[in-house]
């Protein structure tokens, strides 16, 4: 999003960005005014990452260590937010950071060598685009691992928490239309996403030995078994 806004200060931007604050990064004037040529769906993760750290407590309620696969460039504010938190929660995390592929295989042997009871996974491409490889990975160490997107679950992780992409998309969309009818960017305020899903993975509970409590189990919007 960033670069599209380099690029032109005229041409409206809508889009979706799932990794940054738009005021915080400069795209926008604010929230509800953005002011300038760029308006879509954003989401702060930093919120996010700290319900992912008390949804591993309650789905491990012994966890005390927890291993962050993180890209300290990217998910800045999420690793600064679940420093904040861990404490309030008796956890101590340990972050390992991960900007290719080929720092995978590091970073599990140092969230197992130092014990982890269970692994955040926080969002960004190189998570996404290795999610099959991260979650054998993860397997493999008998990490209980919990994510951001259901695509992570469904190639097979644990459990993810985050929001509806598909309803993110279509309600961007809604706003390239209005603008195409001839409603300025900066008279859109930002949006955040309006849905959020906890899909759970039985099939890999059972192989990491773990019995997904019927509160989670009741609550997930989907069971993959």
């Amino acid at each position: 999003m960033a670069a599209a806004k380099n690029a032109t200060r005229t041409i409206p931007i809508a889009g979706i960005d799932l990794e940054i604050d738009p005021v915080e990064a400069g795209l926008v004037a604010s929230i509800a005014r953005p002011g300038g040529n760029v308006t879509g769906m954003f989401l702060d993760l930093s919120v996010l990452s700290s319900k992912h750290l008390e949804l591993i407590k309650e789905i491990i309620p012994g966890t005390s260590r927890v291993a962050i696969l993180a890209n300290h460039d990217i998910n800045a504010s999420q690793l600064r937010e679940l420093n904040r938190v861990a404490s309030s929660l008796s956890v101590d995390i340990r972050a390992m950071d991960v900007k290719s592929a080929t720092d995978l295989d590091g970073a599990f042997d140092v969230a197992k060598n130092w014990r982890a009871d269970a692994l955040i996974v926080l969002s960004n491409p190189l998570s996404l685009a290795y999610r099959t490889r991260i979650g054998n990975l993860a397997e493999k160490a008998s990490l209980p691992t919990i994510y951001l997107y259901r695509a992570h679950v469904d190639a097979g992780g644990l459990v993810s928490y985050g929001p509806d992409l598909p309803d993110m998309f279509r309600r961007c969309g809604g706003y390239v239309g209005r603008i195409l009818g001839g409603t300025k960017p900066s008279d859109l305020p930002i949006q955040r996403p309006a849905r959020f899903d906890l899909v759970v993975n039985l099939k890999t509970a059972k192989s990491l030995g773990i019995t997904i409590s019927e509160t989670i189990l009741v609550r997930a919007d989907a069971v993959i078994e």
